[in-house]
């Protein structure tokens, strides 16, 4: 199969058969996880309403980064990370029957030992605040209210371990649509939450952080029936000594920091933060909940979609295959998270204001927002690109060489930090961010490409060279549309939210325009692609 040109739009070129298979379960896996963020905007814009940015919503927010944080080491990303690229090895040498042993051993393992690890975190959160937001010390009452929230939100972590593993074991499978729709019901249940519990006088903190804990279980629930079917079983299995499961093991540990580089760094910022004013870490919060959506929707989803593809590449020892895939996979990933980034860089004040100012969340807390989720886009290139990156590592059950430049970005990341909060105080923290997040980047590609030696790398810059240029075009078309809609002067903040709607769907417009123009190959092919689909859903309707 012929691989996509580096250039000229007229060809139609054809996409690799894995490589399509690629593009068609990060489709699913968008569409599904585009629900999921909408639904999280919801929940955020209720969050907002309800705390504001204040020492409450700062406290939430450091009590529910705790137990994400863990998620992000323990349970989505290394879990997939290590799990899918071993069952993927032994399901094709060793069979279905075999893949769902290591399945159950996995879960009973799960289950024992993060149980334990929660249990430990209720009983010693009154040191983990401590130690995660020193700065809350000072505040008796704030420093309480935040160990009670982390006591009611680490069970969280349990729930959100077992239905990663569920989560992984499916994608082996080719599933991807169902377990991706699995955190859309997260995000139903903190609606549901904040919705019922403060209607009966509950506190909306805690209302939040009970709805954080249900939305664990229900994300676990949601995936049960599409797992059994697939053949799968939760029954108890304690013989830990499989050699699987001690593979598994090797590549989760030290893809515990490989993979929530991202996640650390964040950490690192709310330490620093807690010796900011007051509203400091509920900016960057709202900011980096924006940031989340093109990496969610796009980077988790082309990151985790190729995982399986790549992996089966590394088991079949076809490096060729794993080279091209890996390019074909970054090129489509930058072709729609770039425009994004320059679409949040030039539209984030309008963005944040539609979305959040509501109630005790005022045009202060607008503006502050706003500026960090500039700052914080600037990385957005690499975060994404770094999923690619480190799936193609783990494929290769290689997990070393991701920690490595993880622990140097890490340190980067904190120097940048201590160096630029002192004048730009919460904005140096998102500088300092998407600096590390750049550099991660770099350094696993240039040792990437150590390793697949015929990585092409021209095809990859000529895309990104062209994907740029067409994306500041749109950009500077959004800035400047969206200030002749601001000089109407309309008060309404629904009609203000219409005129952003229509900049977005002009601006995309204008976007793909000038993709074309500039012959981008793989904006040619996302659309060709659409065209397919629609194509086959008018022929269905026509029966």
């Amino acid at each position: 199969m012929q691989e996509l040109s580096n250039e000229g739009s007229t060809a139609r070129a054809v996409e690799p058969s894995s490589s399509g298979k690629i593009a068609r379960s990060a489709f699913s896996m968008s569409v599904a996880t585009s629900l999921s963020r909408l639904l999280g905007f919801v929940r955020d814009m209720l969050v907002a309403r309800v705390l504001g940015a204040s020492d409450l919503s700062d406290s939430f927010f450091v009590a529910f980064r705790i137990p994400n944080l863990m998620r992000e080491l323990f349970a989505e990303g290394s879990m997939s990370s290590g799990l899918i690229p071993v069952l993927t090895e032994i399901q094709t040498k060793d069979g279905d029957a075999e893949t769902a042993l290591v399945v159950r051993k996995g879960f009973t393992f799960v289950v024992i030992f993060i149980g334990i690890f929660c249990a430990l975190g209720v009983v010693f959160a009154p040191q983990i605040v401590s130690a995660i937001a020193p700065g809350f010390l000072q505040n008796i009452v704030k420093f309480k209210t935040t160990v009670m929230l982390t006591r009611i939100m680490f069970p969280f972590l349990l729930c959100v371990s077992i239905a990663a593993l569920v989560m992984g074991a499916l994608n082996t499978k080719r599933v991807f649509f169902i377990p991706a729709l699995a955190s859309a019901w997260f995000n139903i249940a903190i609606i549901a939450a904040i919705v019922v519990f403060t209607a009966i006088k509950v506190s909306p903190a805690v209302a939040v952080a009970l709805g954080v804990t249900i939305g664990g279980a229900v994300q676990f629930l949601w995936q049960l029936p599409t797992f059994f079917k697939h053949n799968y079983s939760l029954k108890p299995s304690t013989g830990f000594n499989h050699k699987g499961l001690k593979r598994m093991g090797k590549l989760i540990l030290p893809a515990t920091v490989g993979t929530a580089v991202a996640q650390v760094n964040i950490f690192v910022s709310t330490i620093l933060a807690s010796f900011l004013p007051v509203g400091s870490i509920t900016y960057l919060y709202y900011s980096m909940r924006l940031i989340q959506f093109p990496v969610g929707v796009f980077g988790v989803a082309v990151g985790m979609a190729a995982l399986p593809a790549l992996s089966e590449h590394a088991a079949k020892k076809d490096f060729e295959a794993l080279a091209r895939d890996f390019a074909f996979s970054l090129k489509l990933l930058f072709s729609v998270t770039v425009p994004s980034m320059l679409g949040l860089i030039a539209l984030s004040k309008p963005i944040v204001s539609a979305l959040f100012e509501h109630g005790k969340f005022g045009p202060e807390a607008v503006k502050g927002t706003a500026t960090a989720l500039i700052c914080y886009s600037l990385g957005i290139w690499a975060v994404v690109g770094v999923r690619v990156l480190t799936a193609s590592f783990y494929s290769l059950q290689d997990t070393r060489t991701p920690v490595k430049s993880a622990v140097l970005s890490l340190t980067l990341n904190v120097l940048l930090s201590l160096t630029l909060m002192g004048p730009f105080s919460y904005l140096g923290l998102a500088l300092a961010n998407a600096g590390a997040s750049a550099f991660n980047f770099s350094m696993l590609f240039f040792l990437l490409k150590k390793r697949l030696s015929n990585i092409d790398f021209k095809g990859i810059a000529v895309s990104f060279e062209k994907t740029l240029a067409a994306s500041v075009i749109m950009g500077v078309f959004g800035y400047f549309l969206m200030a002749v809609f601001d000089g109407i002067m309309v008060k309404s903040h629904l009609v203000k939210a219409g005129f952003l709607f229509v900049t977005i769907a002009a601006s995309t417009g204008v976007y793909f325009g000038a993709a074309l123009m500039l012959k981008s190959n793989e904006v040619g092919y996302f659309l060709r692609t659409l065209k397919r689909r629609w194509n086959r859903e008018s022929k269905r309707q026509s029966f």
